[in-house]
């Protein structure tokens, strides 16, 4: 292996008979002599590009052995110190030169000989790149906010940290309500907690906004569900909130069917069932038809536990109380309210049995959809 490249090569030369004759012309220059022969030998026996290195410190560096000879040459006399210092300074230029050009030479004989040992499989595929998509959840997210949309709702967002007037007082929900149990409701202090639906926005919605109001509020809410088939602590929902003169519960039934014939198409059933929420009188629980036994009701069904029934929302006619608190009055505008369980809707679009599955960030499952 050749410790010069070509034109490095070239110029050492040149400076090696540059120097050879500074040196000739003076008989008494044996420590400069010496050191170019230590330099030309160690030069020869390098390796590696650690002892090249070792090499250019020891010999050029700030305590190198040329810096130590041009330190020196003070002490000769004035007027010898013209030609010693000119003989000097060829040693530390040719020095210089050649050990660059090693190192060089060594770099590239390296780089040929990880180019001869590297080998490519040309059979193997190549590496696509993955391309992002939107989450299942956001999906029905968009296609529930289009229909509203098309039926002139506005789309707004809430806090998910709330106070607790707007979560329960403001909403017609009693201190003894077991939802404000400390055991069922994230809570920060005795005044914020992370909110356990989206209906708080309805009373900023109707503090803010004089009747009519056609909103509807998605997000994120939470609540202290253990985690099982049909549960989990964090969960998405998407209110509705319809104010305004002379609306019915005829109205929200109305409004139902139109949402699920659009989510589930005209062959899914629904069931209304009487239930009960501070905020809603009267008010209802949706059903729909059980997505992952397809309404068979076999008793080992984990979603729908042998009923043939999924409940997928709430719903009913906002209460008196509620209106009044928020400044409406209601001897003049009645209105309605649902809120949609939209992991559960997507459950049933897609025939996922397992809402835990929406949180595992699996690609394998997320790129299905």
């Amino acid at each position: 292996m050749g410790v010069f490249s070509s034109l490095g090569l070239f110029y050492a030369i040149i400076l090696k008979k540059t120097l050879e004759q500074v040196l000739g012309k003076r008989k008494d220059n044996p420590m400069i002599d010496n050191l170019r022969k230590k330099i030309e030998t160690a030069l020869a026996e390098a390796k590696d590009m650690t002892a090249l290195e070792n090499l250019r410190v020891s010999i050029l560096g700030k305590k190198g052995e040329i810096t130590d000879l041009l330190k020196s040459l003070g002490q000769l006399p004035k007027e010898e110190r013209a030609q010693a210092g000119q003989a000097a300074n060829e040693l530390r230029d040719w020095a210089t030169l050649a050990i660059k050009s090693a190192i060089d030479d060594m770099a590239q004989v390296q780089q040929q000989n990880a180019l001869a040992t590297e080998s490519i499989d040309v059979t193997l595929p190549g590496r696509r790149r993955k391309i992002g998509r939107l989450h299942p959840i956001s999906v029905t997210h968009k296609k529930l906010e289009d229909l509203f949309v098309s039926l002139g709702f506005n789309i707004l967002e809430g806090p998910h940290i709330e106070t607790v007037y707007n979560n329960f007082d403001a909403l017609n929900t009693p201190h003894n309500h077991p939802s404000r149990d400390e055991a069922d409701t994230f809570y920060f202090n005795d005044n914020l907690l992370l909110r356990c639906h989206t209906s708080p926005m309805q009373v900023r919605v109707m503090e803010a906004q004089a009747p009519p109001i056609r909103v509807v509020i998605p997000g994120m809410t939470y609540r202290r569900d253990e985690i099982d088939a049909t549960h989990t602590p964090a969960f998405h929902q998407m209110e509705g909130l319809v104010i305004d003169k002379g609306i019915t519960f005829g109205d929200l039934k109305g409004m139902l069917e139109l949402i699920v014939r659009h989510i589930f198409g005209p062959g899914t059933a629904i069931r209304l069932r009487p239930s009960y929420f501070p905020f809603t009188e009267p008010s209802a629980e949706v059903d729909v038809t059980c997505y992952s036994c397809k309404a068979k009701a076999p008793e080992g069904c984990r979603v729908c536990k042998g009923s043939g029934w999924v409940e997928l929302w709430g719903c009913g006619m906002v209460h008196p109380n509620v209106l009044r608190m928020s400044g409406i009055d209601p001897e003049v505008y009645t209105g309605y309210a649902f809120g949609l369980g939209t992991d559960r809707i997507t459950s049933a679009i897609n025939g996922i049995t397992d809402p835990r599955l929406y949180f595992d960030n699996d690609m394998q499952f997320l790129s299905q959809f």
